[in-house]
């Protein structure tokens, strides 16, 4: 039996608010108004994305006198705090044979940093849920990832004199507040994944449709009370271990 395990990324297997606001941390700023913009229904995603790349790039621009290069925002989310035990969740559950998805509205490279990890015997390739030719060269020595991954974030453009990559206006959208479920649902497919050896984890409403879409739905480090009702178990200690042993049992008694 091959289950799918599928990961929340922010307050899951980042132990921050979100890698988004670790970036801001690290400026100095913070999104308020876009925030509040899209909580009143006057923003879509997309566009919150495009406005708040907007403001870190102009942050950038006034702080440095320079427009920032992708190696520059890579550096800002150096140091992310990483949630106790988020290794061995994912060795444990490679090593017993299941796939693993990364599927968050976070920021692509700490998916990405995570997903070098755990490489393939595979060469890098070009595919739906994999990483970018440039991280796997530099952390996965030019290695695909056992990981499938899905994230939001930034794009980068034609670059400087110096060769070095700018940072885009428009954003990297790839998973919608809402749409997580719709991910899932097409992982589980393409991997021929039974229904019921699908399991969610993850700590807010947005990952409700996920949630929908798996037979265990585990709900870590809680932002909220709004998922709850959707989880068939809640963990409010922040160690992933106690997702693995949660993932374990219900594989287990799948078998019995």
């Amino acid at each position: 039996m091959r289950g799918l395990v599928c990961l929340d990324m922010d307050r899951v297997l980042v132990d921050h608010l979100s890698t988004w606001q670790f970036v801001y941390d690290c400026l100095g700023i913070n999104n308020d108004e876009s925030f509040s913009l899209y909580n009143q229904g006057l923003l879509d995603e997309w566009d919150w994305i495009k406005l708040d790349i907007a403001l870190i790039k102009d942050s950038w621009r006034e702080q440095h006198g320079t427009e920032i290069t992708d190696s520059d925002l890579r550096a800002c989310m150096e140091g992310m705090p990483m949630m106790k035990n988020y290794q061995h969740l994912i060795q444990s559950l490679l090593d017993d044979g299941h796939h693993v998805a990364i599927v968050s509205g976070g920021l692509q490279q700490t998916a990405r940093d995570i997903s070098c990890l755990f490489p393939s015997e595979d060469k890098w390739r070009r595919r739906w849920g994999g990483i970018d030719r440039h991280t796997s060269a530099k952390l996965a020595n030019g290695y695909d990832t056992r990981l499938h991954v899905f994230t939001n974030g930034w794009t980068t453009g034609s670059g400087q004199t110096d060769g070095s990559l700018l940072v885009q206006d428009y954003g990297r959208y790839q998973v919608q507040m809402d749409g997580k479920g719709a991910l899932v649902r097409m992982l589980r497919r393409r991997l021929n994944v039974d229904e019921k050896n699908v399991i969610a984890v993850g700590d807010s409403a947005g990952d409700i449709g996920m949630f929908e879409e798996a037979a265990h739905a585990i709900c870590f480090n809680p932002w909220d009370e709004r998922p709850l009702p959707y989880a068939d178990e809640v963990i409010r200690e922040k160690d992933l271990d106690l997702v693995l042993q949660s993932c374990f049992n219900y594989f287990a008694g799948l078998v019995e």
